[in-house]
Order: C-alpha cells, then structure tokens, then sequence
C-alpha cells in the first residue's frame, strides 16, 4: 500500500511539472512575434503583405560544413538563371538556428557571399524556435568533443516557398538541382501574377 501511495504521488508531481512546462513554453511563444527578426542593423519582418514577394526561405548556420553551403549555393545559381521580371517578385532568405554564435551581422554577411539578393537573419533562441516549429523544421545542437566549433547544428534542409501572410504554399527538399528551385520560383511566381 505505501508503494502505491509513492508511485502516485511520484505520478502527480510529474504531472504537474510536465503541465507547468507545457503552460511555459505556450506562455514564452505567445510573447514571441513569429517573422521578427534582424538582418544586420535593420529589423526585417518575414511576414509583411505590404511586400507581396514570394518568399524562399532557407534554415541553416554559418558554420555548417557542407549541407548549408551547398543549398544557398544552389539557390544563388537558381537565382542567377531567372528572368529580371521574375526576380522582382522574389525574397530568398537565409535563417538561421545557431542564434547564439550567428547574430544578425553574421547571418547577413554570410547569406551575401552567396548571392546579393539573399538576406540573412537571426533573433532570440525562442525567436528562431518558434519560428522553426511553425513549418516544421527539425534541428537539434549536437556537441562535439575536442572539436574548435564546440557544438553543431543539425538540421532538415529544405527550401520554404512562403507567401507575405507566411503561409507555406511549397517546400523543396535539399538538392543539389538549382532547375528545382528554379521551376517552383518561376511556377508559383506565375501564379500570382
């Protein structure tokens, strides 16, 4: 009988912790205002219907070795093969999910190397999360022992298709064919006009 009292009174604690973690988190997103967020010294809003571009937005981090590079350089070569008319209507962007060592200057410095169309940005940690949970984009910090970079960022790698509201309308999986990224441009642009 004393261990049945134990395990439920065990049982209720973990109840109530869990249920003020829940109310927590709720209470923390509700107080962050998902597509603020910084690109150098300006702040930028993601999602502004006053600007009626087509959003691309790419979620990665500047020390990414391999997987992140490569994707902003197929969207700068996906970029470079559209039309001028087609540019217009488009907003690529690089967001990343390492905040705490990619500040807005260093999102915005690294996004230009690869094209100067595509800006970078970055914002709180609860910033970025909430933002990365509302399309569903999956990333964990992985340390790294006897490693200089400390830790890394590991992530899905999709291009997001975005309307000015923020609502997605397409993703791109990672490819390494900027014809991909391209065709969805130039296929959802049209549809807009």
């Amino acid at each position: 009988m004393k261990t049945k009292i134990i395990v439920l009174a065990l049982a209720l604690l973990a109840g109530l912790g869990a249920r003020y973690m829940v109310q927590e988190n709720e209470t923390v997103e509700a107080n962050v205002e998902l597509g603020q967020l910084k690109s150098g010294d300006q702040n930028i809003n993601l999602f502004d219907n006053a600007d009626d571009r087509l959003r691309v937005v790419y979620f990665g981090y500047t020390h990414c070795p391999d997987v992140c590079p490569t994707s902003l350089a197929i969207l700068s070569a996906a970029l470079k093969s559209l039309p001028e008319d087609t540019l217009t209507n488009v907003r690529p962007l690089f967001v990343t999910l390492d905040p705490k060592r990619d500040d807005a200057e260093a999102a915005k410095e690294y996004a230009g190397y690869f094209h100067p169309m595509i800006e970078g940005a970055s914002g709180s940690e609860q910033e970025i999360a909430a933002l990365a949970r509302k399309y569903g984009v999956l990333y964990q910090i992985t340390e790294l022992e006897n490693s200089a970079m400390e830790y890394a960022v590991d992530h899905s790698s999709y291009f997001y298709f975005l309307q000015p509201d923020g609502t997605l309308v397409e993703k791109v999986p990672h490819t390494l064919n900027p014809n991909m990224v391209s065709d969805a441009i130039m296929r959802l642009t049209t549809a807009t006009q």
